[in-house]
């Protein structure tokens, strides 16, 4: 086992091994095989040909298969996953390099009739198969188009709904409305695996919805012009919404899926498929391909921001000086990456001037909470030689705050209760940006650490309140963009600390017996993604580095003196820094509970580097 200052050296040296000549860090920002699947199918969809890329695909997703033909989203999923397999299934059909007599996808096909067959699969998984010929459009679409014509004052309206929601939203209701259909002569037949023959799908309609749906019916014929004008108007707005936030690489809003729709929603309007848009938003979506383990892999979105935010602020964190080049590259590499445009968010956030950044390599108008202060963070050395970025950051975070006291995601005040009712599969994740204990949690700790806000200012106030009323029984607390508990835990423990809670108070030391109660009898901790869904801790059963160090960080700035659990959790993290098993890979983020998980490679060595360099320097061994 190393000591505690030879662990944090490796990591430095494995950091500065692979930094990118830009400054950036390129991590995989890995999401399962989904991304991979549908890759595959608007190639052959859209008749490109790019067989190398199709043929390493291919492997990829046959690499994930499990011994009884079903594809999982994690280790301990259970059996499998209908979606995944449906996807993986029909891309390796589609692909052309493998039949339906092949023994591995015989054994796809029978774990996808033995669970339900399309019609359990996914509703985004359904509009996929519905504009590719597979599935057929519902009678009715979930929301008319002409939502996107309703007014702001209106109690559910365009803008009620998160970016990443309007980013997915716009395309799939053209989509809806044109019930678009786009076959080749290559379109494989998955009637098969249909077990009631039916292919009409529907979205649930209960009654909650039916009511809502006639409200909005009745906002949209209040709205003056003629039914047809109105719709054609919708139409072309719903064009120009998706138009207008395409990035300098040709995607909408650098998301995979937002991209892909966005692409057969232009097809459905009358564009060419040799269309200089669509040919840019095909390219866009290819440049996100990275490498794991030698086989390509189409991310979701690119991480390089992300990385690099963070990583500047641990090196610099654990002694590197602002001055290294590792961390001169770095920032450079940050401070070029300021936005300078309004995005969505001034729609919510009106007297604001733009300042923060994004999560991508490529974001110019979609900044987030979480991006802008990482990484402010990194450049907080570098003030006052940056200070016109530095205030601009600042500013942009600290307006960002909700009404209830948190911090959202993207958009302040964009959670309408109405959005439950609506009939779209994970409406909370796709639809609401509420406050989330992690973001204002780690918003709490940014001002209360690095900056010289008032412990009694009234933002950092009315975050406090919002975490200590938002604390599970048990003493955790629920962390929406990782998994779960241990990540909002730690955000939440950390920031009402740094906000000036003290550690006597009864939230914080409920909070530090949960993390101790929890801890694996290896010294380590372990959070299975199960906890999203279920909305309660559930453990894994196993340790891993990431889980770890957020416990431990938990711990060091919540104690006065090492504890038992905490040298027991120094001890796993030093032993297992060149860990590599499932664990190593198991999803520490994500985006939609019990439908999309998030494995950061990056997050191995950030964690585990601040949880190592705040024991040394509050502890000195």
């Amino acid at each position: 086992m190393m000591d505690t200052q030879a662990g944090i050296e490796w990591i430095i040296d494995m950091l500065r091994k692979d930094q990118s000549p830009g400054g950036s860090w390129g991590y995989p920002f890995e999401t399962g095989i989904s991304t991979d699947a549908y890759m595959i199918i608007l190639l052959r969809t859209l008749e490109i040909k790019d067989e190398d890329l199709i043929k390493g695909l291919t492997k990829r997703i046959l690499s994930r298969q499990e011994k009884n033909g079903a594809w999982k989203l994690f280790y301990d999923e259970g059996d499998g996953n209908l979606t995944a397999t449906v996807e993986a299934y029909y891309a390796l059909l589609y692909s052309g390099y493998y039949q339906n007599e092949d023994t591995r996808l015989r054994s796809a096909k029978n774990f996808i009739l033995a669970n339900g067959g399309l019609e359990e699969s996914g509703m985004y998984t359904k509009i996929m198969l519905a504009l590719t010929g597979q599935y057929k459009w519902p009678p009715f679409s979930p929301l008319p188009i002409e939502v996107v014509l309703l007014p702001m004052n209106f109690p559910i309206n365009f803008y009620s709904f998160s970016s990443f929601g309007r980013a997915n939203l716009a395309p799939i209701m053209i989509l809806a409305d044109n019930k678009f259909v786009m076959k080749t002569d290559r379109s494989p037949d998955l009637s098969p695996l249909y077990l009631q023959r039916n292919e009409i799908g529907q979205w649930t309609r209960s009654n909650e919805y039916q009511s809502l749906h006639s409200f909005i019916e009745e906002g949209v014929k209040n709205l003056l012009g003629l039914p047809e004008q109105l719709h054609q108007l919708a139409i072309e707005r719903g064009k120009k919404y998706m138009l207008d936030r395409i990035e300098p690489d040709g995607t909408f809003l650098s998301y995979f899926s937002s991209t892909f729709l966005m692409i057969f929603a232009l097809l459905s309007l009358g564009y060419k498929k040799t269309d200089p848009v669509i040919t840019k938003a095909v390219a866009g979506i290819q440049s996100m391909k990275c490498e794991i383990d030698g086989l390509p892999h189409m991310q979701y979105t690119t991480a390089n921001f992300w990385n690099t935010a963070l990583i500047g602020f641990a090196l610099q964190n654990a002694g590197v000086s602002p001055k290294d080049p590792v961390v001169v590259k770095a920032n450079r590499y940050i401070l070029e990456r300021q936005h300078h445009k309004f995005g969505d968010w001034v729609v919510h956030n009106p007297n604001t001037m733009p300042g923060g950044w994004g999560f991508s390599d490529v974001n110019t108008i979609l900044p987030d909470v979480d991006d802008t202060t990482a990484a402010l963070r990194s450049i907080a050395r570098m003030v006052p030689n940056e200070l016109p970025a530095w205030e601009r950051g600042i500013t942009w975070a600290l307006s960002m705050q909700n009404d209830d006291g948190g911090w959202p995601a993207f958009e302040k005040d964009a959670n309408s209760k109405l959005l439950q009712f609506l009939p779209i599969e994970k409406a909370e994740f796709l639809l609401a940006d509420p406050s989330c204990a992690d973001l204002t949690g780690r918003t709490l700790e940014f001002f209360g650490q690095y900056t010289n806000l008032p412990k009694g200012h009234t933002a950092i106030k009315r975050g406090e309140h919002w975490l200590l009323k938002n604390q599970e029984k048990d003493g955790s607390w629920y962390g929406r963009w990782g998994i779960c508990y241990l990540y909002g835990t730690w955000a939440a423990l950390t920031g009402l600390l740094a906000a000036g809670v003290a550690k006597d108070h009864s939230s914080i030391q409920k909070a530090a017996d949960w993390v101790r109660a929890i801890q694996n009898k290896d010294g380590g901790w372990g959070e299975s993604c199960h906890s999203d869904r279920r909305k309660t801790y559930v453990p894994l059963k196993a340790s891993t580095l990431t889980h770890t160090a957020w416990a431990l960080d938990s711990l060091i700035t919540a104690s006065d003196k090492p504890s038992p659990e905490i040298r027991k959790g120094i001890t796993y993290l030093l032993s297992s820094l060149e860990k590599d098993d499932w664990t190593t890979d198991y999803p520490k983020g994500q985006g939609m509970a019990g439908g999309f998980y998030i494995h950061y490679h990056s997050y191995r060595y950030i964690f585990p580097l601040l949880a190592l360099s705040h024991y040394k320097k509050k502890f000195g061994s």
